[in-house]
């Protein structure tokens, strides 16, 4: 195919006018690489950098499973899954991750599509099964492959390179360095494209909040709600410390989302589009949520906890402060504590006590609409919905997230009972569906 006129209608399906010179980069290498590391920082572009490396190489007419795509969360796989789908090509993929069903997995692999996407454990229990042939996979690429590293995915890892016997390219994208590639690689030599942004952010400026080891809960509330409606992420080392953080908020009334490994996939999922819909001005999270989901620009990052390595530190400080825009990392230091050896000491001292404190509500509600894409429903179709029989303006409607057999809609919050009451027994597409403020 023409690769430029390809990559402009692509661009286009995606309202991009241009690729970045990372990707550009990658492109370029990948064209004559056998092996790519793509180092570069959440937010960057990295999927659109090696799906579009690896879509000229893609033989539609094979019939065969070609690609593999193997990333270390179910959130990033959905978030790949929907690039991919947004450039709309012929090219046939299906997802694959932990808490989606098993059976419908299997389905849809032995309709042998082009590429398949999925987690390193349902992968590897893919291929245990049989359920896909790994026979005409070519290329292979591990999206935030020091993340599967460290959440300890390297028997399952090994388990899908074992059974991989004819692959031509590997690409890996990590926000970090590898200084050593793991044994279970099937290669050794690799071209490296290092576009890691440096450590030191000059659009980012530290705050360091001292407070008693009793208060430290109440203090985080304190500043969360000083910043008003503008959102934030809060950082804990362990799942517990966001539990806990959680309680308290829900003492106090005040909506928050939470994100962390111990959550049931489902929840997690929700939370996740609960926030990034804007139907809650924080998300309470352990280092899960540092790095490769799909959340919008953040203006305050709060690290509750400070992590006991730097590349967390600075992961967690990416999610503000990114390209031009100006942000705010506060580092929360209880009287028994102390700053990690890698952090500055220098950072200016803020008072909490001396900002103005409202606990102001999410500028949207969160609905839930119990048909999405197995029902044929697209977003054109909810905003219709809500527009002529919720009797809304499209302005009032804020983000869509169309799953398989659900939607979430984000709305004005001064308009939600009105236009639920607008909605009582009404049909979308002719089909009878639940709507209702989201869980």
């Amino acid at each position: 195919m023409n690769e430029n006129a390809s990559f402009d209608t692509f661009l286009s399906h995606l309202g991009i006018e241009k690729l970045n010179e990372m990707q550009k980069n990658a492109i370029e290498t990948f064209a004559i690489s056998e092996n790519v590391i793509l180092i570069s920082p959440t937010g960057s572009g990295k999927t659109l950098a090696f799906l579009l490396s690896i879509l000229p190489n893609i033989d539609e007419k094979s019939k065969t499973t070609q690609v593999l795509i193997v990333t270390p969360s179910r959130e990033l796989s959905l978030q790949i899954e929907h690039v991919f789908k947004s450039l709309k090509t012929s090219i046939s993929a299906t997802c694959c991750y932990g808490g989606h069903d098993a059976k419908t997995e299997i389905n849809n692999l032995s309709q042998n599509p082009a590429i398949i996407i999925g987690t390193p454990g349902r992968i590897a229990d893919h291929i245990t099964r049989k359920s896909f042939s790994t026979e005409n996979i070519s290329y292979v690429v591990l999206d935030e492959f020091d993340k599967s590293l460290q959440f300890g995915f390297h028997a399952q890892l090994e388990t899908i390179f074992k059974s991989l016997y004819h692959t031509k390219k590997h690409f890996l994208t990590s926000a970090t360095n590898l200084q050593i590639l793991p044994s279970f690689l099937p290669f050794r030599n690799v071209d490296t494209i290092d576009f890691s942004e440096p450590q030191k952010n000059k659009n980012l400026e530290l705050k360091l909040i001292k407070t008693k080891s009793i208060e430290k809960t109440a203090i985080l509330l304190k500043l969360i709600s000083s910043f008003g409606k503008e959102q934030s992420l809060v950082f804990c080392n362990h799942r517990e410390a966001v539990d806990r953080i959680s309680e308290h908020f829900l003492s106090n009334e005040f909506d928050h989302s939470v994100f962390h490994g111990g959550m049931e996939q489902k929840d997690r999922e929700k939370n996740l589009i609960k926030f990034r819909n804007a139907a809650c001005n924080v998300m309470i999270a352990t280092d899960l949520a540092a790095r490769g989901l799909d959340i919008p620009e953040i203006k305050h990052v709060v690290h509750y906890q400070m992590p006991p390595q730097e590349d967390a530190y600075i992961h967690r400080n990416g999610r503000t402060a990114r390209m031009h825009a100006e942000g705010l990392a506060y580092l929360i230091l209880a009287d028994d504590e102390q700053l990690p050896v890698y952090v500055k000491k220098d950072i200016k001292s803020f008072d909490v006590s001396e900002e103005k404190q409202t606990l102001l509500s999410p500028k949207f509600v969160n609905i839930y609409i119990s048909a999405g894409k197995k029902e044929k429903i697209n977003k054109g179709d909810i905003v219709g919905f809500l527009t002529q029989k919720g009797k809304i303006s499209g302005e009032n409607i804020g983000l869509i997230t169309t799953l398989d057999h659900s939607t979430y809609v984000a709305v004005e919050r001064d308009l939600v009972d009105k236009m639920l009451e607008n909605l009582k027994n009404e049909k979308i597409k002719k089909i009878k569906v639940k709507i209702e403020v989201a869980s």
